[in-house]
């Protein structure tokens, strides 16, 4: 495998990176950026001029991501070229967030299984329900292939998103990008670092990734309440302060980050399901823990890959992430080099969302969020 990247800007346009002069050779190209560059015509065209006959996929960001740089505002190009595998790229259009769960099938049921060893998806970030979407792909891939990836970001905005797929961005579609041949390994992992505060809320009415009532009594003011002075930056303040619940009675809990607001019926909309009847809750920065978060996720997707050496590292990380950590955001980049070596070529976005199983070598994939998840690739 080999691997080039570029990074554009306002200000300076096009700069070199690091890596090969790929050209042609290229089969697949990663393109993260701000969501308003990557609708420009013009952009597309010279990433095109660029790799005339790869695959360019990506999605607008919460911030990009290029070795141990967190940008905002900047497009980051990588380009990778397989020397032994294969890539094939489906999409399926976002008509209603309903349809997450028949999406997810629709997209699994485009691969062919035979010789795929992993599956990367780059999602809409607003007009989905990505528990229902990855529940839709488990459906089909019966844990079998595993599959990473995530949600596409607006900064903290909330307003809009793009997936980008052989054209400029454009919201409301999934694509999937599937990896082939015996040639490839793949490692992942995903790890939060909140700290849980207050006491258990009982999930008393909700529907799918619509949250109602908390112990009988509106979840929005029952949310408000909590957040105090914050309440009234929602929805982008709930990204400091996520939900968490257990799975099926288990230890092991997920994260859950607000989306959106209804004032009317005092209702909360999360990126993935609150079902009813669990208790969930509320969740708050431990700066450390969260670099250690990212840490933990790093060697959780070295052990998965064998410890071998990555040629290239994707790292999708939640927006609510960089907003903690703020000017120490890079720390939890360095916090993952530290594990994978600063030769690996290094790529990703802050997202509303990550894709992941929960632990390594396990297959079926969950929705995360307030994660850093990291997807390993190494060819031999």
């Amino acid at each position: 495998m080999k691997t080039e990247q570029t990074i554009f800007s306002n200000n300076k346009g096009w700069v070199g990176g690091k890596g090969e002069n790929l050209g042609e050779k290229a089969q697949l190209v990663f393109i993260f950026g701000e969501t308003a560059l990557l609708k420009e015509q013009l952009h597309f065209d010279e990433v095109r001029g660029f790799y005339p006959n790869a695959e360019i996929v990506g999605c607008s960001t919460a911030g990009e991501i290029c070795q141990e740089e967190v940008f905002n505002t900047h497009i980051i190009c990588t380009a990778v070229y397989f020397e032994k595998s294969s890539v094939v790229v489906k999409k399926e259009k976002i008509h209603s967030m309903d349809e997450s769960f028949l999406i997810g099938e629709k997209l699994a049921d485009q691969f062919d299984q035979e010789g795929l060893v992993h599956v990367m998806i780059l999602s809409e970030g607003l007009n989905i329900n990505g528990s229902d979407l990855t529940n839709g792909i488990n459906s089909r891939f019966n844990r079998v292939v595993p599959v990473t990836g995530g949600l596409a970001g607006d900064q903290a905005l909330f307003k809009e998103t793009v997936i980008v797929y052989n054209q400029l961005g454009i919201s409301n579609i999934v694509v999937g990008i599937g990896f082939y041949g015996d040639s490839l390994k793949t490692g992942y992992g995903s790890m939060g670092g909140w700290d849980s505060f207050g006491v258990d809320r009982l999930v008393t009415k909700s529907k799918a990734n619509i949250l109602y009532e908390l112990d009988g009594y509106p979840a929005l003011g029952l949310y408000k309440k909590y957040l105090g002075d914050h309440a009234a930056n929602l929805p982008s303040s709930a990204l400091l302060f996520p939900l968490s619940f257990k799975i099926n009675n288990s230890e092991i809990s997920l994260v859950r980050t607000v989306l959106a607001v209804n004032e009317a019926d005092g209702s909360m909309v999360f990126a993935g399901d609150i079902p009813e009847g669990v208790f969930v809750r509320l969740m708050k920065a431990n700066y450390e823990n969260i670099i250690d978060g990212a840490f933990g996720a790093a060697d959780m997707s070295k052990t998965s890959i064998g410890n071998l050496n990555p040629d290239l590292a994707i790292l999708i990380s939640c927006v609510g992430r960089k907003l903690v950590l703020k000017q120490r955001v890079e720390e939890e980049l360095e916090s993952v080099m530290e594990v994978i070596g600063k030769n690996t070529t290094t790529t990703g976005f802050y997202s509303y969302g990550e894709i992941c199983p929960i632990k390594p070598f396990e297959q079926q994939c969950e929705l995360h969020n307030q994660t850093m998840t990291v997807t390993l690739f190494k060819e031999l």
